[in-house]
């Protein structure tokens, strides 16, 4: 909104600084001790912690107006339905989806990639056609398929990657035929943090008459996530990996195509009528929404997405990015430890290994110091395999996390690398 002032000019809003020790005093669970330490959490791609904002409204909503949704015509169920129902509209919003009735809340990214598999999947894919996904997918992207293809007798190609952990675009493009039904592709890679340019990779697969599914879960924390600008059929993420609670996720998908694709699941809230004779189904979303959805939730989504807007996706991205340089070069200061996944366009992970000391090994001893980071093959064992490793240990940042919280990172990693040696 424009100000009048005494000579006339107008002042323009300023963007809100990002301000993160402030940040951090929305997020209770970050002033607990670990070990006698105070905990860095530096595990933010599994799952991030909740803020204030979002444990209070979920506790708004048990405590004032706890009631099932849609089916209710008294106050309470007015009032649930309403919240429940304005959270679609957020996500229409957060993610530039044309129409709210693109939005399908489901249990998480998962349960999104599953059900475009068993519905979508099953009515267009048969015996001798192909589905591509990448080197880099979380196996919930490659093991829905390889089920569909198992049943269809349809073949799944892989896209390889670079030794820095980037998609080989002119490779990807050359596994299209005319057998190819659908690319299955992530955005933000969880393993290596890579962003994928989807964009150039929609519109190539759209000239070629195939559909194109993005897995967002890694990406909505960190980076604008526009469904338009990108071009995509579906495009799925979870809840909980953008401060929001576990439980709870998003499947956007044309309306065009949702609107011919079958049910999913049977049951209440789906249905126009039921006979013994023939039931008639709901027009999208609800068609996809069976039974009692997980309403709670839902509403700590939108409470959580209200958070990230206030803060600004931008000055989230700026922070981390921050954050990565520094870290990056922090890490690369330990002798004989190497980063897996050096890609020119990242976001939000640091993936490295040690020498020759086992991952786990140096995740119990960070963990005495205090700090939390992941380690494993991450659900990405066919990344693993393409570095020849077994496993990384993986730091991955948030809006909370501080130049400090790196610097203990590299403390601990120096102590792991001291007992081991």
């Amino acid at each position: 909104m424009k100000t009048k002032v005494k000579n006339q000019k107008t002042l323009q809003p300023k963007a809100a600084t990002f301000n993160v020790r402030k940040v951090r005093k929305d997020f209770p669970i970050l002033k607990q001790k670990v070990h006698g330490k105070t905990l860095v959490y530096l595990d933010n791609a599994a799952t991030t912690q909740k803020p204030l904002a979002v444990i209070e409204a979920m506790d708004t909503y048990y405590r004032e107006y706890n009631s099932n949704i849609h089916r209710g015509l008294h106050l309470l169920s007015e009032k649930a339905t309403g919240a429940y129902e304005a959270v679609r509209v957020k996500v229409q919003k957060f993610l530039n989806a044309k129409e709210s009735r693109e939005i399908i809340f489901t249990r998480g990214t998962t349960e999104g990639i599953n059900l475009v598999a068993q519905t979508w999947g099953r009515q267009n894919v048969g015996a001798g056609d192909e589905i591509i996904v990448t080197t880099m997918e979380h196996h919930s992207n490659i093991v829905p398929w390889q089920m569909l293809c198992g049943e269809k007798g349809a073949q799944l190609k892989v896209a390889p990657i670079n030794d820095a952990g980037e998609l080989m675009v002119d490779e990807l493009k050359k596994l299209f035929t005319r057998q190819t039904k659908l690319l299955s592709i992530t955005h933000v890679s969880n393993a290596l943090g890579t962003i994928n340019p989807l964009a150039e990779i929609t519109s190539f697969a759209h000239s070629k008459g195939v559909k194109v599914l993005v897995d967002g879960a890694q990406a909505v924390p960190h980076l604008t996530a526009d469904v338009q600008k990108m071009d995509c059929d579906f495009y799925v993420f979870s809840g909980h990996k953008v401060y929001g609670p576990t439980g709870v996720g998003v499947l956007f998908g044309r309306y065009s195509l949702l609107e011919t694709m079958p049910p999913w699941q049977g049951g209440g809230d789906m249905i126009l009528s039921v006979t013994f004779e023939k039931t008639i189904y709901s027009k999208p979303p609800n068609k996809f929404e069976a039974g009692t959805p997980a309403i709670a939730e839902v509403i700590g989504l939108g409470a959580a997405l209200d958070y990230v807007a206030k803060i600004g996706l931008a000055n989230i991205a700026a922070h981390e990015n921050s954050l990565l340089e520094y870290g990056t070069r922090k890490l690369l200061e330990i002798p004989r430890l190497k980063l897996i996944g050096t890609a020119g366009h990242k976001a939000g992970v640091l993936s490295f290994t040690l020498g020759d000391i086992h991952p786990h090994d140096i995740g119990t001893i960070v963990d005495r110091q205090g700090v939390a980071i992941r380690v494993g093959h991450h659900c990405a064992q066919p990344v693993m395999d393409r570095f020849q490793i077994p496993a990384t240990a993986r730091a991955s940042l948030a809006l909370y996390n501080t130049r400090g919280e790196i610097d203990a990172l590299a403390k601990a990693v120096r102590k792991a690398k001291e007992v081991f040696e």
